[in-house]
């Protein structure tokens, strides 16, 4: 099957750094690429495949100082696809609503996956313009502030099973912080648990420009906590140790997150998840034998005390049983067999699929 995979110029391909988006991109590419497809990735120029790459900026825009404005580049990107897009039985976009005037006539063999939150205002009046359109949500949660798109499922991300390593004992006494410093990830609500627990809390987080202000908020709360240790960006070889050696992982975020991918990184490792219930939280989470969904910063700290309680083997069943690699690609499979202008049949290679399934709406 000939499959052009869409993604974001933010950031490469996989990511040097912090970014989900295209992580998830890369995965998919590659497992697809290991199954037989065609696959051709349109992506920064430092992207890094299996498929065919399209170099659609020099590196990832974030990167690169002399980039101030992604839109020109993005519409570029688009312009390569448009000229491309007879070649492809499927393509698939991870670019939120960039792409919508350029598909219309050939919606039926387009997919888009998004990522991003949906209850900002502007997005309403963009998505009523292209009804047709098929969309995949990441959770089901992500869809409630516009329930009546054209939702054809949900597909929980997934990750090679063999990315993180998992960690059957932590070699750490301290509570993991992983993700971006910003307001709706709610660093300051993980320096207060650590401040009444009394452990040590290791912060590795990204700093946007965006949220510089908000930093220089939070610097000082860091500062004024000796337990806790702001260790900066990291990447993808460091995180296996930082989030398979920590005693738990803390996710108290205060907004309707859409996924979460830090959560199932977690998992992997085996390390159990103390969650704020918001956004995609419950689904992901299962409370009680992945990690904690809780409400309030006390009941935070009670599960901070109880996360040691977990088998650490057990979260990592909860990993393989519903986020491994497999059965995402198996469930976009099943979705592009669906449309109803693929041109070719898929030879999908069958997969060990355990656990939850793609759940069709």
């Amino acid at each position: 099957m000939k499959i052009a995979q869409i993604a974001p110029l933010i950031e490469s391909v996989p990511p040097k750094l912090y970014g989900g988006t295209e992580r998830i991109v890369s995965y998919l590419t590659e497992e697809l690429v290991r199954r037989g497809h065609e696959v051709t990735l349109f992506a920064s120029g430092d992207s890094i495949t299996g498929a065919e790459l399209v170099s659609c900026a020099e590196r990832a825009l974030r990167l690169d100082p002399e980039v101030l404005d992604p839109i020109p580049h993005h519409v570029a990107m688009l312009e390569k696809v448009g000229q491309r897009a007879h070649e492809f039985d499927i393509l698939h976009f991870h670019i939120d609503v960039l792409h919508y005037p350029l598909v219309r006539h050939f919606a039926c063999r387009s997919l888009t996956t998004l990522h991003g939150r949906l209850d900002l205002g502007d997005l309403k009046p963009v998505y009523a313009l292209f009804p047709e359109l098929p969309l995949v949500s990441i959770s089901d949660d992500q869809r409630r502030p516009l329930p009546d798109l054209n939702w054809i499922s949900t597909v929980h991300h997934g990750l090679p099973r063999d990315l993180l390593t998992f960690s059957p004992a932590p070699r750490g006494d301290y509570l993991a912080f992983l993700g971006r410093i910003s307001p709706e990830k709610r660093p300051d609500r993980a320096i207060e648990i650590a401040a009444r627990t009394g452990l040590r809390l290791k912060m590795a987080a990204k700093i946007d420009r965006a949220d510089l202000d908000y930093w220089h908020e939070i610097e000082p709360m860091i500062a004024s906590c000796p337990n806790v240790e702001f260790v900066g960006e990291i990447g993808e070889c460091g995180k296996a140790a930082f989030l398979g050696n920590a005693q738990a992982l803390l996710f108290p975020i205060d907004w309707p997150e859409p996924f979460g991918l830090v959560m199932i990184e977690a998992m992997a490792c085996g390390t159990p998840t103390i969650a704020f219930r918001s956004g995609s939280v419950p689904e992901i989470i299962d409370d009680g034998q992945s990690g904690f969904v809780v409400d309030t910063v006390e009941e935070a700290v009670e599960a901070c005390r109880k996360a040691a309680t977990l088998d650490r083997a057990g979260v990592r069943a909860c990993f393989d049983r519903r986020f491994c690699i497999e059965r995402m690609v198996d469930d976009y499979l099943a979705l592009y067999s669906n449309l109803s202008e693929v041109r070719m049949p898929i030879s999908n290679e069958s997969s060990d699929l355990q656990g939850d399934g793609m759940r069709m709406h």
